[in-house]
């Protein structure tokens, strides 16, 4: 979310969260050389002390999801065959637990289906899911941002649309 120049230093390096980019596709034409660099004295200032898991007992892969469905409340999730990801908002309103959050400060996601409903799609929200390679919102307010990114939007209250949502797809699937 930043630019960061360093004309005066060499090497650089950066790095990105997983998943926010799309995974390329393997060339096996390409070749690359591999230097074994000999180092000594190598200490660091680092120590682990702790490593801490999810105590919550939920287990939840955003990461390897093909359909997620975000929102305050994960209305529809089962019925669409998807897992359940959450805005901040619905994290900090504890109607979510924290490793369902998808964003700047959760999970960064690219599924194949992402359902936002009642999401606003502030920019914190959009880096972890805008990947995605198809983005359905569901928002009340025509002007909300989550439209700009969207393949395609719904506008209405997501609690009238998913259940209509919910519906069709159980009829298309002849339940």
């Amino acid at each position: 979310m930043a630019t960061i120049l360093c004309p005066d230093y060499r090497p650089q390096m950066a790095t990105v969260r997983p998943r926010v980019m799309k995974r390329g596709e393997y060339d096996t034409d390409r070749t690359g050389e591999i230097i074994q660099v000999e180092c000594d004295n190598l200490n660091s200032r680092t120590k682990v002390l702790e490593s801490v898991k999810e105590a919550s007992g939920i287990s939840v892969n955003l990461h390897e999801a093909d359909v997620i469905v975000a929102g305050g409340r994960g209305t529809g999730g089962e019925a669409l065959g998807g897992v359940v990801g959450a805005s901040r908002a619905a994290v900090d309103e504890g109607w979510v637990p924290y490793l369902h959050q998808v964003g700047q400060t959760g999970k960064t996601v690219n599924p194949k289906v992402y359902i936002a409903c009642g999401i606003s799609g502030a920019v914190q929200h959009l880096v972890g899911m805008q990947s995605s390679d198809i983005i359905i919102a569901i928002n009340k307010n025509p002007d909300a941002p989550i439209f700009n990114v969207a393949t395609y939007g719904i506008v209405g209250d997501m609690f009238e649309v998913v259940p209509l949502l919910i519906r069709k797809v159980k009829e298309a699937k002849g339940q």
